[in-house]
């Protein structure tokens, strides 16, 4: 996955231009996972949502796999879960992961759902409703439904940002076992500094808006991880390192 030199400017009512982000370049190699972060509004959401098809770029390219984005996104090749698990409350857990094959016009695989709900710890709740889950099972539904047509890339925009501390914690530690078993190429959008470091490959940290790339760091934390890794001394450094990252010019 290739973000080349991309740039992205809105134009806002009145015609004032907003400049979202300025010359990013990020290259994801297959079956690599990277965590993008930065303070709030500072476009990471953004480079998700041009790799998601879902933006176009108003200078540079995205590829995935070579191809554009929307070829990949019609062919329903992108994975991608939200921090609003946006599932369908009148509809059941299975009917939910079953969707993408509806919009898709495929037929649906059972085998394929039941697979995904044992992966993601939701056996049982195929008949359930999205409002009879915790947040955390909310967000587990959410990840299989972007998991089920075996896409090539897995996009992540903050997906545990609206769980509490403890939810989320443990959310990180299923989603580490299920990439494992999946091992997808993934690009996570989050603000935690310990969410990054536990889950990804390498980490890029932006700046405030516009948004640019300030550090890139490779996480030396061999997989599988336990939750333990989060309390050695190394992990402590480089939590450090990245939150000073994150502090605006000028506060260090």
């Amino acid at each position: 996955m290739n973000v080349d030199h991309v740039g992205k400017t809105f134009t806002l009512d009145g015609g004032k231009e907003l400049k979202a982000i300025d010359d990013v370049d990020i290259k994801i190699g297959q079956g690599e996972f990277v965590a993008l972060l930065g303070p709030s509004g500072c476009g990471k959401s953004t480079i998700l949502r041009l790799v998601a098809a879902l933006e176009d770029v108003s200078t540079g390219r995205v590829t995935v796999e070579g191809s554009n984005p929307t070829a990949l996104s019609r062919a329903h090749r992108l994975g991608v879960a939200f921090q609003d698990h946006a599932l369908l409350p009148w509809l059941t857990i299975r009917d939910n992961i079953a969707l993408p094959y509806k919009v898709a016009g495929r037929p649906v695989d059972d085998k394929r759902i039941a697979e995904l709900l044992a992966l993601v710890g939701l056996s049982g709740f195929e008949k359930a409703r999205p409002r009879q889950l915790s947040g955390g099972m909310r967000q587990r539904v959410s990840i299989a439904r972007a998991l089920v047509l075996k896409p090539d890339v897995l996009l992540l925009d903050e997906p545990f940002g609206a769980l509490d501390a403890v939810t989320r914690r443990h959310m990180n530690v299923e989603l580490q076992r299920i990439w494992s078993e999946q091992r997808i190429t993934t690009l996570l959008v989050t603000h935690s500094v310990e969410e990054a470091l536990f889950l990804a490959d390498r980490v890029i940290v932006m700046s405030g808006r516009p948004g640019r790339i300030i550090k890139e760091i490779q996480v030396p934390f061999a997989r599988p991880r336990s939750p333990d890794v989060q309390r050695t001394m190394e992990f402590h450094h480089l939590a450090d390192e990245l939150t000073l990252a994150l502090e605006p010019e000028g506060h260090h």
